[in-house]
């Protein structure tokens, strides 16, 4: 009865008209930044965190939602219809959605993806608020003991399935929690790393990082790729797909909604380890392999269903544990705190109307993406026609606005730009810099928890072993420390990676 009484208030609120033009604002943009290639939904969200300033934080948060599960939906259509991936988890779309439209099946391609997106975000919401009242109980045992013991876990996770180096994820990690440090300590009162600078003594602030790092530093990268698009040339015939395709497509749609679920929770799972991981297991379990890579159509269904799902219960670390789970859930808890509203275990009891609002828009949210969508297909695949190079003024314009008006501060505006160099060189040395902004926003937590966990045992460091609780989670980060040492399981991670 508590959950239903839960999803009833969540209703109420996600149902109500500011809300519900916010979720459509939010699914609309990410349906847009989802069709045009190279704008994926964390620049977008990055760009978009000072304009939510003015917002209830429900309002906020329902539209920023809806840009991330939008960009899913949005992904696929240039993936089946141009053969570019319009959002990383789209990518593996391209294979056997794109080969469809070729055939003449683009219709269908399109609609087993809206559908299985549909059907996968349904579901993934029902897990949402059937695991959310259970963790939410786990999680108010936590003090600040295990705590600390979590973050741990969380930061050495997103290492661990972070793309790339396990060194440089690493380093990531540790750099976003130097950063973290910046500023005056509220306990001692001492300046550290502010090199006499008066703007550093409040600490970096997040969203000029974020938006450089994420938004314009991707973006510059987008400037140097080729912006050749082909559509295919035969016509959309229908969008009902036969009752053989829905037949041969709603396994796959299963397992991948299912696949989804448990990979979107993992901390640094990313958006392409589910829509990935989906497609090699439907490619191992078919009696004929060699049908994808020309058409499958369970090569659309299954990865279309994963990434939705994945997208989706990745809020469930948010909403019960205030851990972001990727780089996106990050820039939410950024947003959590633009608000004046602290993330953490505490969050589901003191905010019921944001979280189960959040939990319902995302139904609400999925439903007018499945209206939308189809019939708007000419519209987005007109988008394609607009030159980047004319996109780029307008963001950057955008960018400048919106970070300066966050606290009146040229300083961040300069803060913004350099940090889309530096994200610019990191992505030309191949560095993934969302381990950095993971560390940078649990930086602070990880410390305000390590101090009141030496409060609570006058400094004794081995209260972290002797909670049961902090034990198991710590003995969980040393299983994977170990296991990151063995050149076997090295070798797996880098070909399961490659593959």
């Amino acid at each position: 009865m508590e959950l239903f009484d839960n999803l009833l208030m969540g209703l109420s609120t996600a149902l109500q008209l500011n809300n519900l033009i916010f979720c459509l604002i939010g699914v609309v943009i990410g349906t847009a930044i989802g069709v045009l290639p190279g704008i994926g939904p964390i620049p977008t969200v990055a760009l978009l965190l000072p304009f939510t300033f003015g917002l209830s934080p429900a309002s906020a948060m329902i539209m920023l939602a809806g840009i991330f599960y939008g960009a899913q939906y949005g992904g696929s259509t240039t993936a089946i219809l141009v053969n570019v991936p319009g959002e990383t988890s789209s990518v593996v779309t391209c294979i056997d959605g794109h080969e469809m439209a070729k055939q003449g099946r683009a219709g269908t391609a399109l609609a087993i993806a809206a559908i299985a997106s549909f059907f996968a975000g349904t579901m993934a919401t029902i897990v949402i608020a059937v695991l959310s009242v259970p963790l939410s109980v786990l999680a108010l045992k936590f003090t600040a003991v295990e705590y600390f013991s979590l973050l741990v876990l969380g930061l050495i996770a997103a290492v661990v399935l972070a793309h790339g180096s396990v060194a440089k994820s690493l380093a990531m990690v540790l750099l976003g929690l130097l950063l973290g440090l910046v500023g005056i300590d509220v306990s001692s009162g001492v300046a550290r790393m502010t090199f006499g600078i008066a703007a550093l003594s409040d600490g970096l602030d997040f969203v000029p990082i974020a938006m450089g790092l994420f938004g314009l530093g991707e973006i510059i990268a987008n400037l140097e790729r080729p912006a050749e698009r082909r559509v295919v040339s035969q016509s959309i015939r229908s969008l009902i797909p036969s009752w053989g395709d829905l037949r041969a497509a709603f396994p796959a749609v299963v397992r991948g909604t299912a696949l989804g679920s448990v990979l979107g929770v993992l901390p640094g799972g990313g958006a392409a380890l589910p829509p990935f991981s989906s497609y090699a297991l439907e490619k191992k379990l078919a009696r004929d392999p060699s049908r994808f890579g020309k058409g499958a159509i369970e090569g659309v269904a299954g990865p279309e269903a994963a990434n939705n799902a994945g997208a989706q219960t990745s809020f469930i670390p948010l909403l019960t544990l205030g851990i972001p789970a990727n780089a996106l859930m990050a820039l939410m808890i950024g947003a959590l705190m633009m608000q004046g509203i602290q993330p953490g275990p505490q969050i589901m009891t003191e905010q019921p109307k944001l979280v189960w609002g959040v939990i319902a828009s995302m139904w609400v949210g999925n439903l007018m993406l499945l209206i939308i969508n189809l019939p708007l297909i000419g519209l987005w695949v007109s988008m394609l026609k607009i030159p980047y190079r004319l996109l780029f003024p307008a963001i950057v314009l955008f960018c400048c606005i919106g970070t300066y008006g966050i606290a009146n501060s040229l300083f961040n505006v300069w803060l913004m730009m350099g940090c889309a160099l530096i994200g610019y060189f990191f992505i030309k040395i191949g560095v993934e810099p969302a381990p950095l902004l993971l560390g940078l926003v649990l930086g602070p937590q990880l410390e305000e928890n390590f101090r009141r966990a030496m409060l609570i045992a006058d400094g004794d460091f081995t209260v972290f072993l002797s909670r049961p609780i902090s034990a198991v989670i710590l003995a969980v980060v040393a299983a994977l420390l170990l296991a990151m040492l063995s050149p076997a399981i090295l070798r797996t991670r880098k070909e399961a990676l490659a593959e």
